[in-house]
């Protein structure tokens, strides 16, 4: 069971933010064990995605892959998506291919970028997956907090991306 506490009590408590920091190390662990499995990529994604959708805050995590001028969702777990297919340029993971960078919204309901999968979204952040400077995939991660996502998790998820680059 997580206890999910406004970004504002996160930033003031040293001690959440202790134990977030430690919940990221056991993730990042236990994803290091998942891709050293030889398992088929849709297995491996799964699982990934899983382990990150326990974490704090974290109600959806979506891994899509850029495949042509389209992002092609390849693993997921929290809520269900319609999107399974995103024209690059559309919506906030589109964004980031446009901007081959992260890109983090606060409030999903105040930009108009944002493509409604669910009524609960309040803030997403999309992290970018390259070999070189090419981007090859991205993660996607929703929140029903509003704010949820900062320089962290951001360094964090940047981390992760790192790790499933191999795979694409």
């Amino acid at each position: 069971m997580h206890i999910s506490l406004p970004s504002s009590a996160r930033d003031h408590s040293g001690t959440l933010e202790r134990i977030v920091k430690a919940e990221h190390r056991l993730a990042i662990d236990r994803i290091d064990s998942a891709l050293r499995a030889t398992n088929p990529l849709a297995y491996s994604l799964a699982e990934v995605c899983r382990i990150l959708q326990r974490l704090r805050g974290y109600t959806g995590v979506y891994v899509y892959a850029l495949e042509g001028d389209n992002l092609v969702l390849k693993g997921f777990q929290g809520r269900p998506t319609e999107h399974t297919r995103i024209p690059a340029g559309e919506g906030i993971c589109g964004a980031s291919v446009q901007a081959n960078a992260t890109v983090i919204v606060a409030d999903v309901c105040s930009d108009p970028r944002y493509l409604a999968c669910n009524l609960e979204t309040r803030s997403e952040i999309v992290v970018p997956i390259f070999r070189g400077e090419t981007y090859l995939a991205q993660i996607d991660v929703d929140s029903d907090e509003p704010g949820a996502f900062d320089s962290d998790d951001e360094a964090f998820l940047a981390d992760i991306a790192r790790r499933l680059e191999p795979l694409f």
